[in-house]
């Protein structure tokens, strides 16, 4: 064996400030296959634009995001239960079922509406047709005496209007009313405190709050 010398040993080893220097070195320059290195610029790229292009998530990372999202829904519902799964289909019918009941109750209220409308318009058409027969009929009982079978048939003709839901107005003495009244005379009277209806020449006819024709009459006025 060789004889330890101490002197070549401690001339072999590295100077320190050689060992400081490559560390620092090291320390600076990025490995290849670092998660924060950035992409080397390709010809026409500047380094900003490489950056970028390192950090933007790829379509295909989008895609195959949105499909795995897809896949834990769908495994999400494989995982149900036999009952859980049913419940899920019978609370599904349930929320169909009361939209299309929703629908149905908005139709018929519709229909509902439609029809009455119709049913309106149609008493009206007869009502109208025969308002110069009332007439007739009212001057009749007015002017002269009614034979018991003429009236027999009068009271018939009115119990049926009556039954549509017809109402005969205007009477003698009762305030004047614009509304449904339609004064064909004015005429003073001393007596008279307010506009009040004298003399009623054809007789009103309205349907609820429908006026069909408004009352003929004569109003007594209070003398200026």
């Amino acid at each position: 064996m060789s004889e330890f010398n101490k002197d070549d040993y401690l001339n072999d080893l590295p100077d320190a400030d050689d060992l400081a220097a490559s560390s620092a070195s090291s320390a600076s320059a990025p490995s290849d296959g670092g998660a924060g290195a950035a992409k080397p610029a390709t010809e026409g790229e500047t380094p900003a634009q490489a950056a970028d292009s390192s950090q933007a998530p790829s379509d295909e990372g989008a895609a195959e995001h949105s499909e795995a999202e897809g896949e834990k829904s769908a495994d999400a519902d494989d995982t149900l239960t036999p009952l859980g799964k049913a419940k899920k289909e019978a609370a599904e019918y349930l929320e169909a079922l009361q939209r299309e009941r929703a629908e149905f109750i908005n139709y018929r209220n519709r229909a509902q509406k439609e029809q009455e409308r119709f049913r309106q318009h149609g008493i009206i058409d007869v009502l109208t047709a025969l308002l110069p027969a009332l007439d007739d009929i009212d001057r009749i009982r007015e002017h002269s005496e009614m034979d018991d079978s003429f009236k027999a048939v009068a009271a018939k003709i009115d119990k049926a209007f009556e039954k549509f839901g017809v109402e005969k107005f205007g009477e003698k003495g009762e305030e004047f009313d614009p509304t449904k009244h339609e004064a064909i005379l004015h005429k003073p009277d001393a007596e008279a405190e307010k506009e009040t209806v004298d003399t009623v020449v054809e007789a009103g006819y309205r349907i609820g709050d429908r006026v069909i024709r408004a009352a003929r009459v004569v109003v007594a006025s209070p003398h200026n």
